[in-house]
């Protein structure tokens, strides 16, 4: 993989991420992401090397408002890490003349345990190959994120996800918290008729019937189910 404008995207770097910087040049630096060891690139100059963040976004996307506390058409995506510069009332300054609301963040050390919380807040986002945020996510990414906002290691690629996660033994019921992976998709259950999931063909986030959703899966692609895990919190 090469750094072009117009390469094709494998992942997103979220806002206040922290990295390694393996290599770079006067437009492009090659990092490693600390928290997954995911490889790519970013461009030279959207990066702050002494950022340490205090808190975290907590919502789909929080609204970036100008000096004049003006809501801009800029965002925040959900689990973007940010350091508190100033606060009044109901605004908190995250970098110079940029504010977010405070009801939109809580603190770095925040656990959400709750899965389906987080993993609803994507419900109708558009599928984007590659894409971790409001703007498009992909199956694993939704489920990596849960993880990554409660700061425990969980792997970006589905391929990886399931050499990761823990064989459960398969009673023939699927119940509320099972990760079912196929080759190249992940989906999760909500109880034990319905799973969400970032799905392509259906070109969003969106709740469907499992036994549904098996069937259509194995009569389009042939694929059937290759590991059924859980989510341990």
């Amino acid at each position: 993989m090469k750094p072009y404008v117009v390469s094709e995207i494998t992942s997103q770097i979220l806002y206040g991420e922290k990295f390694k910087i393996i290599s770079k040049n006067k437009s492009w630096i090659k990092i490693k992401v600390l928290f997954d060891n995911y490889t790519g690139y970013i461009k030279n100059k959207d990066y702050d090397k002494d950022h340490k963040p205090t808190h975290k976004i907590f919502v789909l996307k929080a609204n970036i408002y100008s000096k004049q506390k003006n809501k801009t058409k800029y965002f925040l995506p959900f689990a973007s890490r940010i350091s508190i510069i100033q606060e009044d009332k109901d605004l908190i300054e995250f970098e110079k003349n940029k504010w977010i609301k405070k009801n939109n963040i809580k603190k770095i050390d925040h656990v959400e345990k709750d899965y389906l919380k987080v993993l609803k807040l994507f419900l109708k986002t558009k599928y984007v190959w590659g894409g971790k945020t409001y703007r498009g996510i992909d199956c694993s990414a939704i489920l990596q994120l849960f993880f990554y906002y409660n700061n425990k290691f969980y792997p970006r690629d589905t391929k990886d996800q399931i050499k990761y996660s823990v064989k459960k033994n398969k009673g023939g019921i699927f119940k509320k918290g099972d990760i079912i992976f196929w080759k190249g998709h992940v989906a999760v259950c909500i109880n034990s008729q319905k799973l969400i999931h970032a799905y392509g063909p259906k070109k969003k986030v969106l709740i469907m019937n499992i036994t549904d959703t098996i069937n259509r899966i194995e009569r389009a692609t042939k694929l059937i189910i290759i590991k059924i895990s859980s989510i341990k919190y």
